[in-house]
């Protein structure tokens, strides 16, 4: 019988090393929980601020109204120019189409245009455009550009290479392939992705009115800065309202591209 060798400590997997890493994170963040330090009475501030925010006044519904269709254009035609502008944008970023240095430098772009937050980029357009709403459309498409050159590209990569390489295989050139087939596969998952980033621009076009970029904001912060929180929160409701509406109509219409 062959004496027991010595006892080796037991591997750390990824799942401990992960579960470790999150805890010294959380222990780190902790300072920012810290308050301003001073002896408030935060549920009597909770509750005045109830008082005024609600109910909603509506007294000014055409205005509302107006900026909300504002809103809602801004919103379709930022996507619009975003969603033309990342299909070339992610044939470029696609290992399966495109040499793998144009590759490279098409996934460096969107990584660069996807760090810059879309208030930003708002803020941006207005410097070049003045506060309209040209600014928002093109503040949002750039950074929606970012985005949907990364989904579309990953779209691109997934479909089934096997036809791709069949057409190639006959003597197809790049359009033919990508026409025969790789569109065909990743269409309705473009359709999918762009209706996403619609509904998320409408959000965000309820936002970018903070930096004089138009939309439903330019409300936002007119009411946020003469405390008028009842009119606030009449502009937030407006805002919920269209993107129930907007987030139900895509679910039908994602439907029907499922089929």
């Amino acid at each position: 019988m062959n004496p027991p060798g010595p006892l080796r400590p037991p591997r750390l997997g990824a799942f401990h090393v992960t579960l470790v890493v999150a805890l010294l994170a959380v222990i780190f963040s902790l300072p920012a929980l810290r308050g301003s330090g001073r002896d408030l009475d935060h549920l009597g501030n909770l509750l005045g601020f109830l008082e005024r925010f609600v109910p909603p006044d509506f007294s000014n519904w055409r205005e509302l109204g107006v900026a909300l269709l504002e809103t809602f254009q801004i919103a379709v035609m930022a996507t619009l120019f975003a969603t033309l502008a990342a299909v070339p944008v992610a044939i470029a970023a696609s290992g399966n189409l495109a040499p793998r240095p144009v590759v490279r430098f098409a996934r460096f772009l969107l990584v660069c245009i996807r760090s810059i937050p879309s208030l930003v980029w708002a803020l941006l357009a207005v410097a070049i455009f003045g506060a309209n709403p040209l600014a928002g459309v093109v503040g949002l498409a750039c950074y929606s550009l970012g985005y949907l050159g990364k989904f579309f590209s990953d779209a691109f990569e997934s479909t089934d290479s096997e036809v791709a390489e069949g057409l190639r295989a006959v003597g197809a050139d790049v359009v033919q392939r990508f026409q025969f087939g790789i569109w065909p596969h990743a269409k309705p998952l473009l359709w999918s992705q762009a209706l996403w980033m619609l509904e998320y621009n409408i959000r965000s076009a309820a936002i970018i009115g903070y930096v004089g970029a138009g939309g439903i904001g330019v409300w936002l912060q007119t009411y946020q800065e003469l405390a008028q929180w009842d009119r606030f929160c009449a502009v937030l409701c407006c805002i919920l309202v269209l993107v129930l509406v907007l987030d139900y109509a895509g679910e039908c219409l994602r439907r029907q591209f499922a089929r």
